[in-house]
């Protein structure tokens, strides 16, 4: 069974999708709404897999915030999952590589779980399907990566922990790739998946997402709810790259 770790933070307008902010049509209160919402999806993927979850967050004075992050994010997730129920802890570490690092060797060899997956709520659309399809890729290559547009990373999971030091450094996919063929270590991929940071990405994945839902096939329920109810536009641009309006 792969524990998989949701990397989360307290949803707030000065601590989520800081990029979103500044750089798109939405307000403050519009990226939190946002982050909620993938949030609650991605808890709810990694919930209805058949792994363990974990809800990996950063505490108030990490953040350098006064606020009770797990008692925020509890909140946010009742009713969507039995909260009572769901593993928290804190993240350790100073960087974004040595919190996943700290993670995962953590779950691997203190605890001896058989594999650890982590994820985020910016991997906007991973499904249970794609988290169930990395377990059974894990059986034959002790690191699976999720690939995501501009060399990042959706989902990383490991049977076997690598040298984790500055691991998601850009491009992330290629990184990882490495330190696990430095340790000797096979890797797979899943299909790639949309990563959100910036308002391109945003842009991107209102498109999909409405695509998805136009068709029938099946979305992120929380997000698709959030799409919906936004008055959000979008419109291509002469060099073909997607813009927000509103």
């Amino acid at each position: 069974m792969t524990t998989v770790a949701v990397l989360a933070d307290p949803p707030r307008s000065d601590v989520v999708l800081p990029n979103l902010v500044t750089s798109s049509p939405l307000s403050g209160t519009d990226v939190v709404d946002l982050y909620t919402a993938l949030l609650c999806d991605t808890v709810l993927a990694a919930e209805r897999s058949g792994g363990e979850l974990l809800v990996n967050y950063r505490p108030g004075d990490a953040l350098g915030i006064d606020v009770d992050s797990e008692a925020e994010i509890r909140s946010v997730l009742d009713g969507v999952v039995d909260a009572d129920s769901v593993r928290f802890e804190v993240q350790v570490g100073e960087t974004f590589a040595g919190r996943v690092g700290n993670t995962a060797t953590h779950l691997l060899e203190t605890e001896g779980v058989g594999s650890v997956g982590i994820t985020y709520p910016e991997a906007a659309l991973l499904a249970r399907t794609d988290i169930d399809g990395a377990a059974m890729k894990l059986r034959s290559s002790p690191v699976v990566l999720g690939p995501a547009p501009g060399g990042r990373v959706t989902y990383a999971a490991f049977s076997e922990p690598i040298d984790y030091a500055d691991s998601y450094a850009p491009p992330a996919l290629e990184t990882l790739t490495d330190r696990a063929l430095d340790s000797g270590l096979d890797v797979d991929f899943l299909e790639t998946k949309p990563y959100l940071r910036t308002a391109t990405d945003l842009a991107e994945l209102v498109v999909q997402v409405r695509t998805r839902a136009k068709a029938g096939a099946i979305v992120p329920p929380h997000l698709a709810s959030w799409i919906a109810d936004s008055d959000l536009g979008v419109t291509a641009e002469a060099d073909g790259s997607l813009k927000l309006r509103r």
